[in-house]
């Protein structure tokens, strides 16, 4: 018996390394748009507006890739519930790897004019379709291998992907931001998005070498001819955990996005901080979220997934305004702490995240249940927080208050929809699939 376990855990080693590499990869090159929309974008893509409203019009086209992305988590859902998990996952690295490289080939304004930034909105949509397919595979390859008992801590790897992604973004950026500022806006910023097709290879390689899930693959064989369409059946037996997932990623994107690409040019723009001192603070942050995110996957295996997402909640709303007073002191050490605290009280709602998602629903409409309640929070919170943040501050005349409200609002939408989801932590995922149900609620 000890010799089969050594071969199954090492599979599901393998199955993990190559979702968090993967997941790394294509995190990274969404994360570049970010942090360019912060702080290049608006010169080489608008620049014939005033500073404010050519960040609000860099944030605009960075939102772009939100509203694509449950497109993308339909389409691909789709694809891999009716014909592998493996399949869908290569496809989609391939789409955002590419249309990143693309990215960094792109004409300037100046060279162009307005089809400038036609150009960079449709490479965005795009980049947005394939980042939207990624991540339900990405955790279900995870999540239906391995020991049930330890589920949140084996899929929170993939969800350590993304912190690894912005650390990858930030370095590059980081590198090429210590070039004169000429010869950054020149050419650049360019170089992290060609670097991104390198890494796209490396992806590629180690997830062509995984095999299906073997939970998928049961479910496969033994689905009925005449099955209906994943979506159909999600949004007919499954609409209730659809919107609770909604609510539960409502704060969780909306706080990520606001502390690795909103405190850019707030820290820029409105506090006179230096790129370099904001580029170092967020890759600080990447590295307080690469620890804490298995930590709080690992607890949720111990306690449950909600009482660790409820924390996470709590807490942030708790430190909405205490974030903007120790950005406010331009301190460079409490400008990081600000930062890494974020981060921290982010990764624990990120940790459990992936494991309670997917235990959400039947392994025929998985992948596609999960990336749909995954994916529509993204438009309504991620995608459009740096753009509503930066429309506060302007209607506040740089005030930060409305902007802490703004956040404490999503946290609270967050802990309601926890507070009404079950406990999932002691799924099978391997039963027969449920149908939502009040009664379920504990």
């Amino acid at each position: 018996m000890g010799t089969d376990r050594a071969p199954a855990n090492a599979s599901v080693a393998r199955v993990v390394a190559a979702s968090f590499v993967g997941t790394a990869i294509e995190w990274y090159d969404f994360f570049l748009y970010g942090t360019a929309a912060a702080l290049v974008f608006n010169k080489l893509f608008f620049p014939n507006v005033d500073p404010v409203a050519g960040t609000m019009a860099a944030f605009g086209t960075y939102a772009v890739g939100f509203v694509a992305r449950p497109f993308g988590g339909v389409i691909f859902g789709h694809y891999g519930d009716r014909f592998g998990r493996k399949s869908a996952l290569v496809t989609t690295l391939m789409i955002v790897g590419l249309s990143t490289f693309c990215m960094g080939l792109l004409p300037t304004y100046d060279a162009v004019g307005v089809l400038a930034p036609v150009l960079l909105i449709a490479l965005r949509f795009v980049q947005g379709l394939g980042v939207g397919g990624e991540w339900g595979g990405a955790v279900l390859m995870v999540a239906e291998r391995g020991d049930p008992r330890r589920r949140g801590f084996a899929a929170s790897w993939v969800q350590a992907g993304a912190p690894v992604g912005l650390l990858l973004a930030t370095g590059a950026f980081g590198l090429v931001a210590m070039l004169p500022e000429a010869d950054f806006l020149a050419w650049g910023w360019r170089v992290p998005f060609l670097l991104g097709v390198v890494l796209t290879g490396v992806g590629l390689f180690l997830r062509l070498k995984v095999l299906e899930s073997p939970l998928f693959a049961r479910a496969l064989a033994e689905a009925k001819p005449d099955a209906g369409p994943p979506l159909r059946e999600v949004l007919r037996d499954h609409p209730r955990n659809v919107l609770l997932a909604m609510g539960a990623r409502l704060a969780e994107n909306g706080f990520y996005y606001f502390f690795t690409v909103f405190a850019l040019s707030y820290g820029t723009q409105h506090l006179g901080l230096s790129r370099g001192l904001l580029i170092e603070g967020v890759t600080l942050a990447a590295v307080a979220s690469l620890i804490a995110t298995p930590l709080f996957g690992a607890l949720s295996d111990r306690v449950g997934r909600r009482p660790v997402y409820l924390g996470g909640a709590l807490f942030l709303a708790a430190f909405a305004f205490p974030f903007f007073w120790l950005m406010g002191t331009r301190e460079p050490g409490l400008v990081y702490l600000a930062l890494a605290i974020g981060m921290i009280g982010h990764a624990a709602m990120y940790g459990p995240q992936a494991a309670f998602l997917s235990e959400l629903f039947g392994t025929r409409v998985r992948y596609t249940g999960a990336s749909l309640g995954y994916q529509l929070a993204a438009p309504l919170s991620g995608g459009v927080a740096p753009l509503i943040a930066t429309a506060l501050l302007a209607w506040s005349a740089g005030a930060p208050w409305p902007v802490g409200v703004y956040l404490v609002a999503l946290a609270l939408v967050t802990v309601v929809a926890v507070l009404l989801a079950a406990e999932t932590k002691a799924r099978d995922l391997s039963a027969a699939p449920h149908v939502d149900s009040p009664g379920e609620r504990r």
